[in-house]
């Protein structure tokens, strides 16, 4: 049976972002600076073969203090990046969680991913597993597109069935 296409919520409305906010658990100034954090992201992308910009950003689970006195919840960006040998380029989310990893960060909130294009695009599935491996299958992934509206799907329902490290035994158990 297919499945049918995620609503596309405005993100110009104040009560679409406070009801999504509420349902998943983010404060507004969380998915602001979301929001903001990915634009930011894709903003910066080196896309020069296929000029497909990305931006990634994701919320840690533990807050970090914020950057210069600043208020805003601090996130982690990564953009795409792309290489002459194709293979080697790396999509945003993967940059992303790398460079929270290099931080000491694993466990994450919420992640937003933005485009230039409309309707939003998801995570390829490369980028799906990487998710799965750092977040919660009830975490929500916020696609914006290229007029910041947006789809909102949780890892479980981005990745039905999924592999996991939950799956595998513990190291040095019998059988390993």
């Amino acid at each position: 049976m297919p499945l049918s296409e995620p609503p596309i919520l405005a993100g110009k409305d104040d009560a679409v972002v406070s009801a999504t906010c509420t349902a998943h658990g983010l404060s507004r100034a969380e998915f602001d600076a979301l929001r903001a954090a990915a634009v930011e992201a894709k903003d910066v992308a080196y896309c020069p073969y296929s000029r497909f910009r990305v931006g990634a950003a994701l919320l840690p689970l533990q807050a970090l203090p914020a950057v210069h006195g600043g208020s805003a919840p601090v996130v982690i960006k990564g953009c795409n990046v792309e290489n002459a040998s194709y293979p080697v380029g790396m999509c945003a989310e993967r940059v992303g969680f790398g460079a929270a990893a290099a931080q000491g960060i694993t466990k994450f909130k919420a992640l937003a991913v933005s485009t230039d294009i409309s309707p939003p695009a998801s995570p390829c599935g490369m980028c799906r597993q990487a998710i799965r491996e750092f977040c919660l299958s009830d975490m929500p992934i916020i696609m914006f597109d290229k007029n910041e509206d947006y789809v909102v799907l949780t890892v479980n329902e981005i990745l039905p069935m999924s592999f996991g490290p939950d799956k595998l035994p513990p190291p040095g158990a019998p059988g390993t």
